[in-house]
């Protein structure tokens, strides 16, 4: 079946979620770059990266039926880069503190990283859920959504630079309460993840 020319996302979204394999090559081609430097800017590896971006669409179309899209294309993507980045980052840490083979290692490391992720991302959301309503706004559009500081900015109508200190306020009060209770390694995973945004 030949797969007509589409240049909409949402347009795009719904020919993959029909099945159409072409499709799904057409959102890689249009997004893989972006996604890539994302995950090399965060790993240091470009190997890792590449199987970052190949995990993105691979869960795309595993989960094809369910691919709905309710904020834009490139906010979804990059939402989805971040949280395999932040697999492999727990994942490293849990190899290096269980360096022992175990029987079933592939599943003991992925139950456990995400159980560690779970984890940090309550304790985030706990502390976030304690700040000023318009701080938690901000941060949760910056780091839930991936929208970049003009598009809050413009939504809430505020400056970009209020948008800025709200999210440096909801940054320190996390570190400020979980820097003494957890480990340095797990502190470099979680700094990545409270501090990441949209960078595509």
């Amino acid at each position: 079946m030949h797969t007509p020319k589409i240049t909409n996302d949402q347009k795009l979204a719904d020919v993959i979620r029909l099945g159409d394999e072409r499709a799904l090559g057409k959102l890689y081609d249009r997004y893989w770059l972006k996604l890539l430097s994302i995950a090399i800017n965060r790993l240091n590896s470009e190997t890792e990266a590449e199987e970052c971006v190949q995990d993105v669409f691979i869960g795309i179309w595993r989960r094809r039926e369910l691919f709905i899209i309710t904020t834009n294309m490139e906010s979804y993507l990059s939402v989805a880069i971040r949280n395999q980045v932040m697999n492999r980052l727990v994942k490293r840490y849990t190899k290096k503190h269980n360096p022992e083979p175990q029987i079933s290692e592939f599943a003991y490391e992925t139950a456990d990283s995400s159980l560690l992720q779970k984890e940090l991302s309550t304790l985030v959301d706990g502390i976030v859920s304690k700040l000023p309503e318009k701080c938690q706004i901000v941060y949760r559009l910056s780091r839930l959504e991936g929208k970049n500081n003009k598009t809050i900015a413009e939504e809430l109508n505020i400056t970009e630079k209020t948008v800025e200190g709200h999210l440096t306020k909801a940054i320190k009060t996390i570190r400020k309460q979980l820097s003494s209770d957890i480990s340095l390694t797990i502190w470099a995973i979680l700094e990545w993840y409270i501090h990441s945004k949209t960078k595509i």
